[in-house]
């Protein structure tokens, strides 16, 4: 376990809730999860055709805002907490100690025979396309609002790029994490098979 100081506390673990009957199920290109796939991108797409609509569809700032902010909140919590654990194995949170002291916690499931056999190439490009493709719209958005001196739709720019961008960068966090995990693991077992291989040829010299 890693863990540092402040707000760059992080925790690289195992994903401890992973199913083991998925695990025994071969890979497949196929959608394993569609609701969960539907869901990761129903809520973030909703949002921006929301909010490039939302003139022709309402005259009312206040509720083309609103259901902006709450496709927003709706698509944080579904990405953070159901649709990467599904499609990818991947999962990151944040959490106080007994001192008080937050540390962030970032996920991966541990890669074995089985879990591999649990990936969906399908799912994971849907996954990382609409998770990298979003938030570079609400960039774009933010850009666009600014320099045409539209203020007032500044503020729901602003919330899109913030929780679609901590998810993006919660996840990339994740992979990175789980990339580390794989390399130390690799190197620990070439060192075991270094070992055993020494070993009987010594004790053969030595007889």
């Amino acid at each position: 376990m890693l863990r540092q100081d402040s707000s760059d506390d992080t925790e690289d673990v195992s994903l401890f809730d992973a199913d083991d009957e998925t695990s025994r199920r071969p890979k497949k290109s196929k959608i394993k999860h569609p609701i969960a796939s539907f869901f990761h991108l129903f809520f973030r797409v909703s949002a921006i055709i929301v909010y490039l609509l939302c003139e022709l569809l309402s005259s009312s700032y206040i509720a083309c805002m609103v259901t902006i902010i709450l496709l927003l909140s709706c698509d944080f919590w579904a990405v953070k907490n159901v649709t990467g654990r599904l499609m990818v194995g991947l999962r990151w949170w944040n959490q106080v100690d007994d001192d008080g002291k937050s540390h962030w916690v970032f996920e991966a499931r541990k890669a074995s025979a089985q879990t591999k056999k649990t990936t969906s190439e399908a799912e994971s490009r849907i996954f990382w396309l609409g998770l990298i493709s979003c938030p570079l719209l609400w960039v774009i958005f933010a850009f666009s609002a600014l320099f045409s001196f539209k203020v007032k739709w500044l503020a729901i720019v602003i919330m899109g790029v913030t929780l679609q961008g901590a998810n993006l960068y919660g996840y990339i966090r994740c992979k990175v994490g789980s990339r580390k995990n794989l390399t130390s693991v690799a190197t620990s077992y070439l060192g075991r098979q270094l070992l055993r291989q020494t070993v009987p040829k010594e004790e053969q010299a030595v007889s």
